[in-house]
């Protein structure tokens, strides 16, 4: 058994900021990280573009192959942390290895949901998650003709996208009455659902997969309402949970993820956790909940880095966002997901063009403060958006202006302006 001043479970982007954070303070301290895939670092959300053609396999890795090298850290792949003990401050791999922390970091990311669908285990048929589904999707695209995808959410729709784009015919089928409803509206996922079709993508609502057929592989579904498809690629894109089982195991505290503060700490002396695998502080509800997105995991490790290292730093900026572009129609959403069933006492600011795609929407608290916003079409302006967010600005004195489709600084009030301008502004430079 080894004895590690630091120890980092998972190697995706929590991970990097993490070595890196620790580095820029701690030239000397060990760190050693367990991976249980066996690939370099790699960025999930460059999976859709290797499959269309759009980058090399190369540019898959999130960092330069010689990146651990250079930063002192012992890397261990291909074997899992199965078991964790807080008081010893110990980790136990899978070959029954014992490895000591100073400071552990739990990266352990998400895992994909596979429904209760019996016959999911065929050949065939793939997650959108993981660097060995990317392969396989990729041996079977050469004679694939039919691919249905379980899902329609963002995971599900990269794939349908990507997918087409191949030359497949593609079936989207979602248990929801419209897509991408835990992120958008009612009109952004009409606006969505309209792209697609126009795509010639089949999309199948309010239904699921109820019987896969073929023996080794898939050969067709059988949907709930008893449409029949025939399938020889199947993805399922149902969406991701925290993986927990290491922490939950150890008596961590857990609500949805592993539960951490604003410095990254677990309930466990010396434990941090980051990414997809915890429960962040989410700045607009002020809650705490899981926030799957690749900024929020490399922050949250520099984060939990400083305070490894005995640097008090809190992580305040965190909220859901998501970036997509589906075939030409581009979209970017933030905060909270106001739909016309949960208005309550928010105000709504709104302009749809749907003969351009282009929708704008707002969400106002009683202070004027924007708590969540959708842009599709017109999404050039959003990190001002978020900026106003952040910062909790009044926006009722210009309001009408965000929905102006060029809306930028100038179009603040003076003092409001040189306000936001001068706390941006490092060196001269913005």
């Amino acid at each position: 058994m080894g004895n590690y001043d630091y120890l980092i479970i998972g190697n995706s982007a929590g991970a990097v900021g993490c070595i890196e954070g620790l580095r820029s303070i701690d030239k000397t301290g060990s760190i050693w990280l367990v991976s249980e895939e066996s690939n370099h670092v790699y960025s999930r959300a460059l999976i859709p573009y290797y499959l269309a053609g759009k980058i090399t396999i190369d540019k898959m890795f999130y960092r330069p192959a010689e990146f651990y090298d250079r930063a002192g850290v012992t890397l261990i792949t291909g074997q899992k942390a199965e078991a964790l003990d807080p008081e010893k401050q110990e980790v136990v791999l899978t070959g029954g290895e014992r490895l000591g922390y100073g400071k552990l970091l739990l990266a352990t990311g998400g895992k994909p949901i596979y429904p209760p669908i019996a016959g999911l285990d065929k050949q065939n048929i793939f997650s959108f998650h993981s660097f060995k589904d990317l392969l396989g999707i990729e041996k079977k695209l050469a004679s694939a003709r039919h691919a249905v995808v379980l899902g329609g959410g963002v995971i599900g729709l990269m794939a349908a996208e990507v997918l087409k784009k191949k030359g497949l015919k593609v079936s989207v089928v979602e248990l929801g009455g419209r897509v991408l409803a835990p992120v958008i509206d009612e009109t952004g996922s009409m606006l969505v659902e309209k792209t697609f079709k126009n795509a010639g993508v089949d999309i199948y609502l309010n239904n699921t997969i109820q019987e896969v057929h073929g023996e080794e592989s898939v050969e067709g579904v059988t949907l709930r309402d008893g449409t029949n498809i025939p399938c020889d690629l199947l993805i399922v894109g149902v969406g991701v949970i925290p993986r927990v089982e290491l922490a939950e195991s150890s008596g961590i505290e857990i609500n949805r993820g592993i539960v951490v503060n604003k410095k990254m700490q677990t309930s466990a002396p010396n434990v941090y956790a980051c990414g997809d695998c915890a429960s962040n502080f989410n700045f607009v509800t002020g809650q705490a909940q899981p926030l799957p997105l690749w900024p929020n995991a490399y922050t949250g490790g520099r984060i939990a880095a400083f305070n490894m290292a005995g640097i008090e730093r809190e992580y305040t900026v965190g909220t859901s966002m998501n970036a997509m572009h589906f075939f030409d129609l581009n979209l970017i959403n933030a905060g909270l997901n106001v739909t016309g069933e949960t208005t309550g006492d928010f105000r709504v600011l709104q302009k749809l063009d749907a003969n351009k795609d282009i929708y704008l929407k707002f969400v106002l608290n009683n202070k004027g403060v924007i708590q969540g916003y959708i842009l599709i079409g017109q999404i050039n302006r959003a990190g001002i958006f978020l900026n106003l967010m952040r910062k909790k600005i009044d926006v009722r004195s210009f309001e009408q202006e965000l929905l102006s489709g060029d809306f930028g600084y100038a179009n603040l009030p003076d003092e409001l302006r040189w306000q936001l301008l001068r706390e941006d502004v490092i060196l001269g430079v913005v």
